[in-house]
């Protein structure tokens, strides 16, 4: 026995059947509706005319000359066959008879369709169309639309059951809305695999929009000739009394129907659904009904278009305010990855999903039901395979990619947005496996045996629920999903783009920054050795000792360290008070009088380097040419805050040599006069008056912090005078250090403390060999050994419980890898190592 399926039903020519149903009569004439070519066999006793040959005749002649005029101009009004010319209730005065007529025009034939009127009812369909689209004009969702039409056709055609039947992408169909007689089962959610309805029937369901069974047991018509001169059938595809394949009647049979009527729902050109009515007695539709019935096809589905696009202009609205939101947040963003990972949860609002992650640079973020980071990289490896540059979705990845089957607990469906045009950057959306039940209206797998049509089919006998259940698969994203998922993708192109360009400026802005900065460590080195030949040389004040000098001398050069320490800082900036009193401190006793006054106030660290440079150039000009350089000279830094929130800071000099503006500027003037408005977009203004400088700088208010309303003038802190203590009486010490003098003056230092015993090594084996044969009271590492770090010494000291302190001029020691402990800056003092060391626990 040979076996066939429903696809069998695609090789059925239902376009030239050759015959017409049982309800209306066809003759078909030349093109200009003269002369008979063909007729349908019951055509004169459908018409009551007198039994003679048709084909040959003049139309005139059988209809007589009036009827064919009205014909011909019906003909001209219809323009295109799926718009035919209608005549509805015509009474033929020659056979004193009510007919509904239509003509059309197609393939060189005029085709003229003949139907008893209806005794009753208006003569026009216009009240029809108006009850039915009048009732639906203020639904508001397509949900609403889809429920209502059902019921409303119903009532008005008074069909048995009319049913929405939507298609999916695979051409199978579905049932989403329903009215029926009570006594009758329901198909409501029932599924119809795509071989129900065979894809030449789907293309005339797009030319010829309502279509009529009236009897699918009814008797067929043959037309007459069935091949033209040149050997061609009737091409029916527009007729409405074209004859039904006996297929599907046999179809329609099966499920116990008579007769039905469906009107396509063609949306944006393509074909979404039908409207589906069943009866179970013959009947055949009106041709005001049917005219109706097809004005509220096209009606439903332009409101369902309208409504439709409703949605997904709401949708798409909210998605602009959102992503907009987001868009302005990254306007200064240089790590799209970070960023887009602190919104992730939001994102889970813009697409419906149970999970979502982020692959930027080679770096994974995910929130909720997402894979690990391990899988990520497959993931995204993948993901540049399939996205094309274009958003790619599936419901069952594992049917694509079977290595994600391990992690189907997390996930089945993804929605991937790629974020660049090459394949780097994705973002992905996950939903969960759905496990569902699918009612079939019969096996939508079973296979027919030949009938008695041959091998073309025997359709389906059985409509019995057949369920389904499946597995792997997530919910299906909707084309509103898609669409917000492309809107995501066009707005985080442009995030990642304005990082990779904010990166690039930034980067050029560093190298020349850095390049400003070299200079300026080779001016500012000159500089403090010259400052230091300047100290050193400066003659003994009258009546003063060797010893004064050189307390002298060392708390200038200490002074001077740190303010180039504070300078340099670059992690969590600091106080201005402190960098101008840093900066000042070497002059305060040797020059002329310094008054610093203003509000507490943090620069970052950004500002505060950049202010360091601008201060320290200032004051060491000072301190060359101007008010610092004579014991008469006054020197003022003042500054406030102003409406906008910036820091202006006034300095200004009086009191020293005239001053005469530069005839050329070097590097320090010009460091001064742009390094503020270039690196914080602030302001720097200088003037040369005769009586001393002006110098006015704005610091913008993003890079300050204000921590009080105002303070009085402050002095720099005044070291307490008078002679050490000794913590240190009778301790043993390890002093780590690979500097010999800096080893030598520490020493020293140590001894002046009290220490009994100081144990110098240079390097880390050389501490440990020490530590393994004793162990100290305490002991001083200096961090950077060269080559290594003295965290080895550290972590042994630490196991044998001996306290000790790093002596550094790092401000982090993690940049060395090193653990944080005690810490003593350098260059220190004898003032400050006792200070130090009697902060240690375990010490005093």
């Amino acid at each position: 026995m040979t076996t066939v399926d429903l696809t069998n039903c695609d090789r059925e020519p239902i376009h030239i059947p050759g015959s017409v149903q049982p309800h209306g009569c066809m003759i078909v004439c030349d093109a200009e509706a003269v002369t008979i070519r063909r007729h349908s066999s019951n055509a004169s006793a459908f018409l009551g005319l007198k039994e003679f040959e048709l084909v040959g005749r003049r139309l005139e002649e059988v209809l007589g000359g009036p009827v064919v005029h009205e014909m011909r101009n019906a003909l001209a009004r219809s323009g295109v066959p799926s718009r035919a010319g209608l005549m509805p209730r015509y009474r033929l005065p020659s056979l004193d008879r009510e007919f509904d007529i239509s003509i059309h025009a197609f393939k060189g034939n005029a085709i003229i369709e003949f139907e008893k009127s209806v005794p009753a009812g208006p003569s026009s369909p216009l009240e029809f169309a108006r009850t039915l689209v009048g009732r639906l004009s203020d639904v508001t969702t397509p949900a609403q639309l889809i429920k209502n039409a059902a019921r409303l056709l119903r009532a008005v055609l008074q069909y048995d059951r009319v049913m929405i039947y939507q298609f999916a992408p695979d051409g199978s169909g579905k049932v989403v809305s329903e009215a029926k007689r009570p006594d009758l089962e329901s198909f409501m959610g029932q599924h119809f695999p795509a071989s129900d309805i065979p894809q030449q029937a789907r293309q005339l369901y797009l030319l010829n929009p309502i279509r009529v069974v009236s009897d699918s047991s009814g008797e067929r018509f043959p037309i007459m000739p069935v091949l033209d001169a040149a050997g061609e059938p009737l091409d029916l595809s527009y007729a409405h009394l074209r004859s039904v394949s006996p297929i599907h009647c046999e179809y329609l049979r099966n499920m116990g129907v008579s007769a039905s009527m469906s009107v396509s729902i063609i949306v944006d050109g393509a074909l979404w659904g039908l409207i589906a009515c069943h009866h179970y007695s013959p009947r055949s539709l009106s041709m005001n009904r049917r005219i109706a019935a097809e004005i509220f096809g096209e009606f439903f589905a332009l409101q369902l278009g309208a409504l439709t696009q409703k949605q997904m202009l709401l949708a798409a609205e909210r998605a602009r305010d959102f992503l907009n939101g987001l868009l302005s947040s990254a306007a200064h963003v240089t790590d799209a990855s970070g960023f887009l990972g602190q919104h992730l949860a939001a994102f889970r609002n813009l697409v419906e999903s149970d999970g979502v992650g982020v692959w930027v640079n080679g770096e994974w973020r995910a929130e909720g039901s997402a894979p690990p980071a391990e899988f990520a990289g497959e993931l995204a490896a993948f993901a540049g395979e399939v996205c094309e540059g274009r958003i790619w979705a599936t419901t069952a990845l594992a049917e694509a990619l079977p290595a994600a089957r391990a992690h189907a607990e997390q996930f089945a469906g993804l929605l991937a947005i790629p974020l660049s045009q090459i394949p780097r950057d994705y973002l992905f959306f996950f939903r969960r496996e759905l496990v569902h039940m699918i009612e079939w209206g019969g096996d939508p797998n079973k296979t027919y045996a030949s009938g008695p049509h041959g091998d073309r089919l025997t359709p389906r006998q059985s409509f019995a629920v057949w369920k389904e259940t499946v597995a792997g698969h997530s919910k299906v994203w909707s084309p509103v999903e898609r669409e917000l998922a492309e809107s995501a993708r066009r707005t985080l192109i442009e995030v990642v783009l304005r990082q990779s360009e904010l990166l690039a400026d930034e980067r050029n802005k560093a190298e020349i920054r850095q390049k400003m900065l070299n200079q300026e460590l080779n001016h500012r080195v000159k500089n403090i050795l010259a400052l230091i030949k300047s100290i050193v040389a400066h003659p003994l004040a009258e009546g003063a000792t060797i010893e004064a000098y050189v307390t002298s001398l060392k708390g200038r050069i200490e002074a001077l360290a740190i303010a180039h320490d504070q300078a340099m800082r670059a992690s969590g900036g600091g106080l201005l008070l402190d960098l101008i009193n840093a900066e000042a401190s070497p002059y305060r006793t040797s020059g002329g009088t310094i008054t610093v006054r203003g509000p507490s106030v943090s620069l970052d660290a950004r500002a505060f380097s950049v202010v360091a440079l601008v201060i320290h150039e200032l004051i060491t000009n000072a301190a060359k040419y101007g008010a610092l350089s004579v014991k008469t000279g006054e020197l003022t830094v003042d500054w406030s805050v102003n409406a906008g929130g910036d820091c202006e800071i006034v300095w200004q000099e009086r009191g020293g040599p005239p001053v005469t503006p530069p005839s050329r500027q070097g590097f320090g003037s010009i460091l001064i006069g742009r390094s503020i408005p270039y690196d914080l977009g602030g302001r720097s203004d200088v003037s040369f008056e005769p009586q001393g400088i002006t110098a006015k700088l704005c610091i913008p208010a993003k890079f300050v912090r204000w921590t009080e309303d105002a303070a009085s003038p402050e002095e720099a802190p005044v070291p307490v005078k008078g002679k050490p203590g000794r913590p240190l009486d009778g301790k043993r010490v390890l002093l780590v250090e690979d500097q010999f003098i800096i080893a030598m003056d520490c020493e020293d230092m140590l001894a002046t403390l009290g220490a009994s015993q100081v144990e110098v090594c240079a390097n880390v084996s050389e501490a440990l060999s020490f530590l393994s044969r004793t162990a100290p009271d305490l002991a001083i590492l200096d961090v950077n050994l060269g080559s290594e770090t003295s965290e080895p010494i550290g972590n042994r000291l630490r196991e044998l419980g001996v306290p000790f302190l790093f002596a550094t001029g790092y401000d982090d020691l993690a940049i060395l890898g090193v653990a944080e402990a005690a810490t003593l800056r350098k260059p220190y003092n004898l003032a400050a190592l006792e200070a130090a060391l009697r902060r240690l626990p375990g010490v005093v």
